[in-house]
């Protein structure tokens, strides 16, 4: 890895607060499994608290928790029965408050995650539910029909669960059904309810209330169902899918954002939206709904230069006519970890081909994933980081049986590997496992890290001047001072394996994909490089920051 930060200067300050979200580097910590302070073998809020001067160095701008309330786990704390509330496996409400307490007087924002599709089926609604009668109000909250077929034996439609087979359960006694498009012990609420609408908007302000910066909203396409339970079409037009992005959620997300509005420094909603249509897409980013919303198509997208560069610019086509910024993710706690991926033939990823024992190329995987950072932290908008991505941790694929604990894995038959292998315990320290996640002695991690990842820990990597971490420091450093932050993005011209844009007069970002290595432009100095350039020439799989003074980059080519 080259650095070289002489040339880089420092933006101009924006008013406190103004737009933060706008550019920022956002890291995802899934609490289970970032640091266990008291010994149980399960992450808590304390030792995130604890890791927070790590976090500060990284250089990253808010933190976004996945789940911390109170759930029986049946899907890793997705399933909810409290969100006024932290699950006493994390630690407690105080603690969660001086958690963003703290991080805030670090200059670290805190982002909560939201689960409005569903509730855990031990949650007080759905319980009330369970003992109450057919059409009983307490049952108008959720959706309970009558099955179809003689005896109501059948379920009401073919709707079928993300995490496989039927998305309805027989209620206990009575032969109604429930929808869950989930798994059965996630209850899809019915957003038609008063109740539930005033629920989810009290829920906020809760947590608004304590200092939480933003929300990201879980599913956030599929709350609205239609009212009479239409079969899925193949050819339904935009808004007609019976429970994805109907028309209706944007009344949802209006009177979310007036509430987020309400408050004197800016909360800022985020979406988890997975959604072909740009058009569509980009409807929930409008001035008066969410602020961004996650991109799924780059994250999804294989290394190959064309399909990147035709994912870049759709993202930013889809935002620019809504005015909001484009957000760039290489992982999260659902997908198959960098590493793994980009070292695969095929490097995308869709949970639909997900397979296990798919062959990958370890060191391709990770020249790949040090030049994948490198241009997401280039381009215009926000970037969000999965715990563990910035160490290059691989995806744990050889998980015995007894030990997995995700309901995709369970449902499937152990057909699709499921996301535990992207979830394994954060290496911190020592030679062998639990590597400072847990003190030695400590109960057994909840899932097991592998014996080989010495290598990998905070520690040795910050030892490391070409480790994955360091480039990861020295590279959000970099972005974060760098003039050309705010600069206009345009491409310049290249070869079909090489994309090359600039950010402003000054900075190119250069990415060679192609097996020939790709000259430099002339009177170019180099900042960054993901990889040892040959020669004064970028190899393969390799990203570089470039200072162009007066536009040089474009001169040269």
């Amino acid at each position: 890895m080259e650095v070289r930060e002489a040339e880089v200067g420092t933006q101009e300050d924006q008013a406190p607060g103004v737009g933060w979200w706008r550019d920022a580097v956002v890291y995802q910590v899934y609490v289970r499994s970032f640091a266990d302070a008291n010994g149980d073998g399960i992450g808590d809020l304390a030792g995130v608290r604890a890791r927070l001067p790590y976090l500060r160095d990284l250089g990253v701008d808010a933190l976004w928790f996945n789940p911390w309330y109170p759930s029986p786990m049946a899907d890793s704390g997705y399933d909810i029965s409290d969100y006024r509330s932290i699950d006493p496996a994390f630690g407690t409400l105080l603690e969660a408050e001086r958690l963003i307490a703290e991080a805030r007087a670090l200059g670290i924002r805190t982002i909560v995650d939201i689960v409005p599709n569903h509730v855990s089926d031990q949650h007080p609604w759905f319980r009330a539910a369970l003992t109450s009668a057919p059409g009983s109000a307490e049952r108008s909250r959720f959706w309970f029909r009558p099955g179809s077929g003689e005896n109501g034996d059948s379920p009401p439609n073919g709707w079928q669960s993300i995490f496989g087979g039927s998305a309805w359960t027989r209620a206990n006694g009575d032969g109604e059904w429930y929808l869950h498009l989930f798994a059965p012990e996630q209850p899809d609420l019915n957003w038609t309810h008063p109740d539930v609408s005033e629920e989810h908007e009290d829920v906020l302000r809760f947590w608004f209330d304590r200092g939480a910066a933003g929300v990201r909203i879980d599913s956030a396409a599929l709350l609205v169902k239609d009212p009479e339970l239409a079969e899925e079409v193949p050819d339904a037009g935009p808004g007609e899918h019976p429970f994805t992005d109907r028309d209706a959620l944007h009344d949802i997300y209006r009177r979310w954002r007036a509430i987020a509005d309400g408050y004197a420094e800016q909360r800022v909603l985020v979406g988890e939206i997975w959604l072909p249509d740009a058009d569509r897409f980009a409807r929930y980013l409008r001035p008066d709904e969410l602020h961004t919303a996650f991109n799924f198509d780059f994250l999804g997208c294989p290394w190959e230069a064309d399909r990147i560069r035709a994912s870049i610019d759709a993202a930013l086509a889809a935002h620019a006519p809504v005015d909001a910024p484009a957000t760039w993710v290489l992982s999260n706690h659902d997908v198959t970890r960098p590493v793994t991926r980009y070292g695969r033939a095929d490097s995308s990823f869709a949970f639909e081909s997900k397979r296990a024992g798919t062959p990958t190329d370890r060191g391709r995987g990770e020249r790949r994933a040090r030049a994948a950072a490198l241009l997401a932290m280039a381009l215009p908008g926000s970037m969000y980081v999965y715990q563990g991505e910035e160490l290059g941790l691989p995806e744990v694929e050889d998980i015995p049986s007894e030990r997995r604990q995700d309901p995709m894995w369970l449902r499937s038959g152990g057909v699709d590997p499921g996301r535990d292998g992207c979830r394994i315990p954060i290496p911190w320290s020592g030679d062998r496992p639990p590597y400072g996640f847990s003190s030695n002695g400590s109960a057994r991690p909840w899932l097991d890290q592998p014996n080989d990842w010495a290598s990998l820990t905070v520690e040795a990597e910050s030892n490391d001047t070409s480790s994955m971490l360091s480039l990861y420091r020295a590279g959000l450093r970099m972005r974060k001072q760098a003039p050309w932050g705010t600069g206009p993005f345009a491409w310049l011209p290249s070869g079909a394996e090489v994309l090359a844009f600039t950010r402003g007069e000054d900075f190119t970002c250069l990415v060679n994909f192609g097996s020939e290595p790709a000259a430099l432009p002339p009177a170019a100095d180099v900042l960054i490089a993901s990889n040892e350039l040959q020669g004064g020439a970028v190899p393969q799989d390799t990203t570089v920051w470039l200072y162009t003074p007066l536009g040089q980059g474009e001169k040269g080519r």
